[in-house]
């Protein structure tokens, strides 16, 4: 080959070489240009996770305050639960103390309605009467004795 041939040959080498080496430096930089669709798109987007980021930071403070009031009404069952606890006690206590009294009671007045009605009813009669009465219900003497 000629020394002409060989440049020949590597001329079209070098322009396609350069070719490529614009090419590569174009791709590596990027391209500015973007279609206004384009550029809608992302900005609305943008707007969009804007909007969501400080809904999401409304929604944080909000899960906050609610774990705050949580916590507030907890303790306010606690304490009721507690109270409750203690007045159920004292109301079995007062029941107890209710029901000896109406025994009390019911044992005091028999004897005198036995004395008032004369000889011929025997205390056992007066107590049978008493003992009809189930020993669970609520009004274990009669309205009309007046016990306090």
């Amino acid at each position: 080959m000629t020394k002409g041939e060989t440049e020949m040959i590597q001329h079209p080498r070098r322009f396609v070489g350069a070719v490529v080496c614009v090419g590569v430096a174009v791709s590596l930089v990027g391209c500015d240009y973007w279609p206004p669709a384009l550029q809608d798109e992302i900005e609305q987007l943008r707007a969009e996770i804007q909007t969501l980021t400080m809904e999401k930071t409304q929604l944080q403070a909000q899960v906050v305050d609610l774990a705050g009031v949580k916590q507030e009404l907890q303790g306010q069952i606690e304490d009721l639960s507690r109270t409750n606890r203690e007045k159920g006690v004292i109301i079995s206590g007062l029941q107890s103390q209710l029901e000896a009294l109406r025994i009390k009671a019911v044992k005091a007045m028999s004897p005198k309605a036995s004395t008032h009605k004369g000889p011929s009813r025997s205390p056992a009669t007066s107590t049978s009467k008493g003992a009809t009465k189930s020993p669970g219900s609520k009004h274990a003497a009669p309205r009309s004795m007046g016990v306090r």
